[in-house]
């Protein structure tokens, strides 16, 4: 399944087969993506190291826990986007998460990867979507705005970015009313 977001850039599922295509972009981004994300060891930015990193995460796809995609334009990543920690029953909750490539920012692919998710979590049926931004990460948060997210707090100390925890703003959706 591929759908165009916006000019030459699709969206697919990864696949494990996506390893090389995916470590190839976060070595081309990785300083641009430092400040926003967890530390990563070197093996995080080879094809065997996205390798394992994907193998173990189709296991929680295949259980409907986890969803994950990348961005395309021809056979490169330039970006992803998860639905992850799932709950079903009375919470039927999850969490949004992306990253866009430098070099594609502000032609609105974040903006269409939510709504993506967005609508395929809708037809998973859940009742509500999660996500959080650094406090600082405007552009984030204006995507998420775009997507009819609210925010909803901050949260101290929330996630260990570039080493130390970071306060996060917390931002949800409902789907359901």
């Amino acid at each position: 399944m591929s759908d165009v977001l916006a000019g030459s850039v699709s969206i697919r599922p990864l696949a494990v087969s996506h390893a090389a295509a995916l470590a190839r972009a976060y070595t081309r981004n990785r300083a641009y993506l430092h400040p926003w994300e967890p530390r990563r060891p070197d093996a995080f930015y080879t094809a065997e190291g996205q390798r394992e990193r994907l193998a173990a995460s189709m296991a929680g796809q295949a259980a409907g826990l986890n969803f994950f995609w990348a961005l395309f334009d021809g056979a490169e990543v330039v970006g992803c986007i998860s639905l992850t920690d799932i709950v079903h029953g009375a919470f039927q909750n999850g969490h949004v998460g992306y990253w866009i490539a430098q070099d594609f920012q502000g032609r609105g692919l974040a903006t269409a990867a939510v709504g993506f998710v967005v609508g395929f979590a809708t037809r998973l049926g859940l009742h509500r979507l999660q996500a959080g931004t650094l406090v600082h990460n405007a552009g984030s948060q204006k995507v998420l705005a775009r997507n009819g997210f609210e925010e909803i707090g901050l949260a101290p100390q929330y996630i260990m970015i570039d080493g130390s925890w970071q306060d996060h703003t917390l931002f949800q959706k409902l789907l359901h009313d």
